[in-house]
C-alpha cells in the first residue's frame, strides 16, 4: 500500500472550514483505491503572526521539505497586510521549492452557472498556466522621500530565459494533451522590455511544436476574448501578473472563484508542489458553517494527479460533479442551504458509492 506525507496548512478564515472538507474527500478516496494520506497540520497564519511576527517559522521550508505534497487552506485577515501574508508564507514555499508553474484549470461544472448568458460548459473551459517564480513580483525596487512630495516607488520586472522559456514550454506540452492550443499573453505595445523579450522566446518554443496552434494576444484583448468569445480559449500562458489577473477572470466567468482549484508545480518533482483554491480567506463567513468547499476539495484532485493517483482524482473529480449536477446538497453561493460539512460529506459518500 502506497502511502504519502502531506503537509496541511489550513492558514486563516474559511481556509480552516474548505481544508477540513477536502481532507475528509481525499481520505475517501484513499481508503477506497488502497493508498494512505499521512496528515501533519501547521498554524501557519496571520492568527500565528499576530502573536510571534512570523507568518511560519524560521526553519518553516526545511520542515516542509520532507512532504511529498502541500495541501494549503487559505492566508489573509484584517489587520495583516497582504504583502505580509503573501511574502511571508506563500511566496517563499514557491520559489523555495521551484514550483514556477501555477496551474489554474477552469471549467463550468454542473449545477452551477456563469455570469456569461448561454454559455455552455463546452465553451467554458480552459486552462491558465502562470509563471509562478518572478516576473513582475519581484522584491527589486524601493520608495524614496516617503512623505514628502517627491516622494516615488521603483518596481522592478525579472524576466529570465531560463524561467520564460520554461514556462512556455510547459504551456505547448499541455497543450499537446488538449485541443493544441496556445495563447500567450503579452503587452509589448506598451512594455518595451520585458514582453518583447517574452513574445520572441514565444515564437522560438512554438517552432518547436509546429501540430501545436499557437497565437500571441495583448491582455486587455485577451481579457475580453474570454468574456465575449472563451470558446476560442484553451490554453493561456502568461507572465506572474497576468496570469493572476486572468485566473481569477476565468473563475469569474465559470461560475465564480469557490469552484476553481490550482496547482503550484514543481515539474521535476524534486521539490513538493503546493495546491490551494484559488478563493481567499472570506473572513466575513469564516467559522458559519456556509463556504463553499468545491474548490479546495478540485484542488485534492489535482494533488491526487501529482501523486501518481489519477483514478483516485477522476473518482473524486466525477463525485463533485454527481452532487452539484444533482443540487439537492448546495451551499448558499450555489444557491441552496447546506453547510460546508454537509456539502462535504455529500461529496464524499459518493466518492465511496
Amino acid at each position: 500500500m502506497s502511502s504519502y506525507r502531506i503537509a496541511s496548512i489550513p492558514g486563516d478564515g474559511i481556509g480552516v472550514d474548505v481544508q477540513a472538507e477536502a481532507r475528509k474527500v481525499l481520505d475517501r478516496a484513499a481508503k477506497r483505491f488502497g493508498f494512505t494520506l499521512e496528515w501533519t497540520e501547521f498554524d501557519w497564519s496571520c492568527e500565528r503572526y499576530a502573536e510571534t511576527g512570523r507568518m511560519m517559522p524560521e526553519d518553516g521550508i526545511e520542515q516542509l521539505s520532507g512532504f511529498d505534497q502541500i495541501l494549503l487552506g487559505a492566508v489573509g485577515f484584517p489587520g495583516v497586510p497582504d504583502h505580509v501574508s503573501l511574502w511571508g508564507l506563500l511566496i517563499p514555499v514557491r520559489r523555495a521549492f521551484s514550483q514556477y508553474v501555477n496551474l489554474r484549470p477552469v471549467r463550468l461544472l454542473p449545477g452551477t452557472t456563469s455570469v456569461l448568458k448561454d454559455r455552455t460548459a463546452d465553451e467554458l473551459e480552459m486552462v491558465i498556466v502562470r509563471e509562478n517564480s518572478e516576473g513582475e513580483y519581484s522584491e527589486l525596487g524601493g520608495r524614496q522621500n516617503r512623505g514628502l512630495p517627491g516622494e516615488f516607488a521603483l518596481q522592478e520586472s525579472v524576466f529570465t530565459r531560463v524561467g520564460v522559456e520554461r514556462i512556455i514550454r510547459y504551456a505547448f506540452e499541455l497543450a499537446q494533451t488538449r485541443t493544441g492550443r496556445v495563447v500567450s499573453a503579452t503587452k509589448s505595445n506598451g512594455i518595451i522590455h520585458t514582453m518583447p523579450f517574452w513574445d520572441e522566446i514565444f515564437a522560438e518554443v512554438a517552432a518547436d511544436f509546429p501540430t501545436v496552434h499557437s497565437e500571441q494576444c495583448h491582455i486587455d484583448a485577451l481579457a475580453a476574448r474570454m468574456v465575449q468569445q472563451p470558446e476560442r480559449i484553451d490554453v493561456v500562458v502568461a507572465s506572474n501578473l497576468f496570469g493572476d489577473i486572468l485566473s481569477d477572470l476565468a473563475a469569474a466567468v465559470t461560475g465564480g472563484l469557490g469552484m476553481a482549484p490550482s496547482g503550484n508545480i514543481n515539474p521535476e518533482r524534486e521539490h513538493p508542489s503546493m495546491f490551494e483554491a484559488v478563493h481567499g480567506s472570506a473572513p466575513d463567513i469564516a467559522g458559519k458553517g456556509i463556504a463553499n468547499p468545491v474548490a479546495q476539495i478540485l484542488a485534492g484532485t489535482m494533488m491526487l494527479e501529482h501523486l501518481g493517483e489519477a483514478e483516485a482524482a477522476r473518482a473524486v473529480y466525477a463525485a463533485v460533479e454527481q452532487v452539484l449536477a444533482m443540487g439537492e446538497v448546495a451551499t448558499p453561493d450555489l444557491g441552496g442551504k447546506a453547510t460546508t460539512a454537509e456539502l462535504g460529506d455529500a461529496i464524499a459518500d459518493s466518492v465511496e458509492a
